[in-house]
């Protein structure tokens, strides 16, 4: 699943959390749906403006452009299903989603209405929809993890999250099997990728991290959702 997301500043921004069963650019390969073109259903857990359910959909096929994949409104229960609840920003990884109950939600976009700046819609919902796509946390890549001292990480963290060290080693520290993951040499520009201040940096500079689909994105999608 995933975990809280920095913003484009160095300081964490919003209400980021996990939700209660948590799991601990490159795709998983046990969460990848496979070549084939694939369109998902989309529905929303509570009352949502038209508007406001068609605002996020645009936001969710801007990785339409980049693969064969695409996602439309239902008024059924959709493959995704998007709460606006308490909870923060997270998504379910892949293939996971076919597991959750079909009352729960998969994706969680906690407060977003249709004055959420333009900037977040392309931050946050690109980045949860690309975790719907399989994409993990482009900053846990062992080269990017490297980069980052555990005890500053701990320290700073624990200040500005309130994360244990339990939770900084799982969500921050702990390295993608690069045997389990397909994927281009780490990208600190990702959508995927958190941005982490240089304060916990071994060299003392920032990890960038992405606030919108960027070339290598959209590329590496289309190598693995190929359109036909």
């Amino acid at each position: 699943m995933n975990a809280p997301i920095m913003g484009p500043t160095a300081a964490v921004r919003g209400k980021f959390r996990l939700p209660d069963d948590a799991l601990r650019i490159a795709v998983v390969t046990s969460k990848y749906w496979g070549p084939k073109a694939r369109k998902f259903t989309v529905s929303f857990m509570e009352r949502t403006p038209i508007d406001l359910q068609e605002r996020i959909l645009s936001h969710m096929n801007a990785w339409t452009k980049c693969g064969n994949i695409s996602f439309e409104l239902t008024k059924g229960t959709g493959d995704v299903r998007i709460s606006r609840g308490p909870g923060g920003y997270w998504s379910y990884l892949g293939t996971d989603i076919q597991h959750i109950p079909k009352n729960r939600q998969t994706m969680n976009l906690e407060k977003f209405s249709m004055s959420t700046p333009e900037s977040e819609y392309k931050r946050v919902v690109r980045h949860e929809t690309g975790h719907t796509l399989g994409f993990p946390h482009e900053h846990m890549r062992t080269a990017l993890v490297a980069r980052i001292d555990p005890a500053k990480a701990y320290r700073w963290f624990l200040a500005n999250q309130g994360w244990n060290k339990a939770t900084v080693d799982a969500q921050v520290l702990t390295p993608l099997k690069e045997a389990s993951i397909m994927g281009t040499p780490a990208d600190q520009t990702s959508i995927m990728c958190y941005q982490l201040p240089s304060m916990i940096t071994r060299d003392g500079k920032p990890i960038t991290g992405g606030v919108d689909i960027n070339r290598t994105d959209c590329g590496f999608c289309g190598s693995i959702y190929p359109h036909t």
